[in-house]
Parts: C-alpha cells; sequence; structure tokens
C-alpha cells in the first residue's frame, strides 16, 4: 500500500516518549526511520515497563511501545567517528528528531545551523519541555511536570479530589503528535527551497488542546475548575450509575435530552422548569442526574447503552484498557498490530498502530522493535562504508 511519507528518511535521536512516539506515527505512514542510540543502553525506555525481565534485556515494554518501524542504529556522539558518522548520515536523510535540552547539539557541533551544511534541506524537528527559548528553556521537563505547569492538573479530577494528573503521559503523547504533524507539514510544503527548523514546546502542545479550557480564561475571563466526570458544556452529560456498572451519557441537545427522559421512564423530567432548558440543566446538573439514576436503575450499562444509541441518545460503558481492547470495534478496524516470535523478547507481541486508515487500510509497519543496534551494520554497509571504516569504528567504540 502507498503511504505518503513512502521515501523519506527520518532520523530518531530522540529518547523515553515524545520525540519516539512522534517518529513511531511517522513510520506508520511510510518513513523510514532509523533510531540512533547510544551503545551504552540506548534509549532509556528500553529498562522502563511492566515486565522486569524484558526490562533486562534492554526491550523494556516502554520501548516497545513505540518503536515498531524503526531500524537500529547505535552512535557515540562523544565520539569523533561517532560525529562524523552522524554528518554522513545526514546527507542520506530528509529528517532529523530530537528531544534532548536545549543546546545539547550544538555543545556536540551537530546543531541545526552545522547539519545544514550536510544537508541544505534538512528537516529539523526538536522537541523540548518549553522550547528553545524564554526563561525556562534549560529545566529538564518530564510529563508530569508539564501536566502540572500547563494547568491540566488544575482541572483534572473531582472538585474533592483536584488537582489529579490524567493516567497517562498525555503532554509527552501530545508534544510527539504536534511534532509529528509539524514534521509532515515542512515536508509536504512545496515551496520550501532550505531548511526548516521546527521548535515542538511541550507545554505550548497540551495547553493548546485545552482548548476550550483556555478560551474560557482569556475571551469570558473565567478560571476552569475539575468538574469530575460532568461536561462542562451540558447536562445531562457525563458518567451515570445503572443497575449495574457505569454509563457515559452525552445527552447535549435538546431532543437528545428528551428522548433520554422518555427512554428511561421519566418524561415529566423535560417539562421540570429545572430542567427545561439548556441553561437550567447546567445550573441543575446534580439533581438532575440523580433523577434520571433513579430511572438507569433498572437496567445494566450494556442494556442501556444499546437502547440509548438506539434513539440517537450517544452513550457508552466505561471500560477498563483490557475490555477497550477486547471490543470487536478495535479488532475489525485493525489498530492492534502482531508480531511473530519477535528478537530480545522471545515471543508474540501485539502492539498498537496508528488511529488512521489509508484508502481503506491500516497503515502497518514492517519490522517490530529491534534489539539495541540490530540493524548498524546494515545501515553503515547502506552508507557506503566498508570493512575497514566499520572495524575503525568499532575499534573507537563510535559504534
Amino acid at each position: 500500500m502507498p503511504l505518503p511519507l513512502h521515501g523519506y528518511r527520518v532520523l530518531d535521536l530522540t529518547n523515553v516518549l515524545s520525540g519516539p512516539f512522534c517518529c513511531h506515527q511517522l513510520a506508520h505512514l511510510g518513513a523510514d526511520v532509523v533510531k540512533i542510540e547510544n551503545p551504552k543502553g540506548g534509549d532509556l525506555a528500553r529498562q522502563l515497563g511492566a515486565d522486569p525481565e524484558l526490562a533486562k534485556r534492554f526491550m523494556g515494554i516502554s520501548y516497545l511501545a513505540q518503536n515498531a518501524g524503526k531500524r537500529s542504529l547505535t552512535v557515540d556522539f562523544k565520539q569523533p567517528g561517532g560525529r562524523a558518522l552522524f554528518r554522513r548520515l545526514v546527507r542520506s536523510a530528509d529528517v532529523v528528531v530530537e528531544n534532548f535540552r536545549p543546546g545539547v547539539m550544538q555543545r556536540l557541533g551537530l546543531g541545526y545551523e552545522e547539519l545544514l551544511q550536510e544537508n541544505p534541506r534538512l528537516v529539523y524537528c526538536a522537541i523540548s519541555g518549553f522550547g528553545q527559548d524564554g526563561p525556562l528553556r534549560d529545566r529538564p521537563a518530564y510529563d508530569q511536570i508539564i501536566q502540572g505547569m500547563s494547568g491540566v492538573m488544575s482541572i483534572t479530577g473531582a472538585p474533592d479530589t483536584a488537582p489529579y494528573r490524567v493516567g497517562y503521559p498525555v503532554a509527552d503523547t501530545v508534544g510527539g503528535l504536534t511534532a509529528a504533524f509539524a514534521v509532515a507539514a515542512a515536508l509536504a510544503d512545496k515551496t520550501r527551497t532550505g531548511g526548516v527548523f521546527l521548535d515542538v514546546s511541550m507545554l505550548e502542545s497540551i495547553m493548546v488542546s485545552m482548548g476550550w479550557a483556555m478560551s474560557n480564561q482569556l475571551i469570558a475571563h473565567k478560571e476552569p475548575a475539575p468538574m469530575g466526570n460532568e461536561n462542562v458544556t451540558a447536562s445531562p452529560s457525563g458518567t451515570f450509575r445503572t443497575g449495574d456498572g457505569l454509563l457515559n451519557i452525552s445527552a447535549n441537545k435538546q431532543e437528545q435530552f428528551e428522548a433520554l427522559c422518555r427512554m428511561v421512564g421519566r418524561p415529566e423530567l423535560y417539562d421540570d422548569p429545572r430542567f427545561h432548558e439548556r441553561h437550567a440543566r447546567l445550573q441543575n446538573r446534580f439533581a438532575l442526574k440523580a433523577e434520571l439514576e433513579i430511572g438507569l436503575a433498572a437496567k445494566s450499562a450494556d442494556a442501556w447503552c444499546e437502547l440509548l444509541n438506539g434513539v440517537d441518545v450517544p452513550s457508552g460503558p466505561v471500560y477498563s484498557v483490557s475490555q477497550a481492547l477486547a471490543q470487536p470495534q478495535i479488532a475489525e478496524r485493525g489498530m492492534v498490530g502482531t508480531f511473530q516470535d519477535v528478537p530480545g523478547v522471545g515471543r508474540d507481541l501485539r502492539l498498537v498502530r496508528t488511529g488512521i486508515k489509508v484508502n481503506g487500510q491500516a497503515p502497518a509497519v514492517d519490522i517490530p522493535p529491534r534489539m539495541l543496534g540490530a540493524d548498524s551494520e546494515e545501515l553503515l554497509r547502506e552508507l557506503g562504508l566498508g570493512d575497514a571504516e566499520i572495524a575503525e569504528l568499532r575499534a573507537e567504540r563510535a559504534i
């Protein structure tokens, strides 16, 4: 299947999550992604995850999650031969992605301006916690730090439990998606004649994704507040108790509200002056919730889900991760791929791909996450290095 980034080469210098997630998306869209790691252990994510044995083998689950489709090359940038090798690689590439602290690549003599001398059309993407300039540029940043400083934690949880962190590394992930979008946009620019430097800030990326919360503050000067599972813009919209299990209901429109009331056997609710009009429902959301849960107690969440969606009232069960993965919808869309008998893992791997279909097909990469340096020999020979040059690099411990 032809993919949009087929023919482009990406050099992935990144670690842990934001950068690897970015390059994982690019690999699924057809790019030839070469993951370049330090020979002394590689990406820290290789040592992270819920399986300690895999972490000991430098094939930790955190690494496996977003490194399928990439070839692995080890290069030590502290060695002159390693830096020279990387410059040579840059000549063969279209994109460099890194998520070091600002200034690290420049101190190595491998910053954007230096690399343009090797490749005048290079797309260089630098992902960092706070961006390449500003008073916080030099601070280290991890996902939870960014969640706290962006305002995300302040509106996550209920009024009596907030601030809470989102239950997965949302700032890293959104930062990676932002970077992948920026790289793809730069490659798509038909008018471009030179290089492009992309400065991706995790802090700014996650704040942009908080659009409504930010706009309420910027325009209405209303500080967003934690609301648990309630929807700030509509009622009844949130999580409701049923006779068996929790159910998310989003009756955001008047006709959906009226259909919900009829379906749960409480048609009198939409004539109640406390609930009849949209803004009145917002003011009395918890009273309305209690009334609806009286009717919802008659059936299970699964039963109500079928009934309510049948009358165009959006609803859905609250699943665990294992239940979410087991949904037929996920299986039929091809979002989960399988790699058989993966080297370094010793068993089959099931991994999520990406939430995209191209011409009706879910993009899939050909190779599983690789052992550290597994493709070094192949890649060096592709660059035209002979036995003597490779041996010299090994002797220098540059690879």
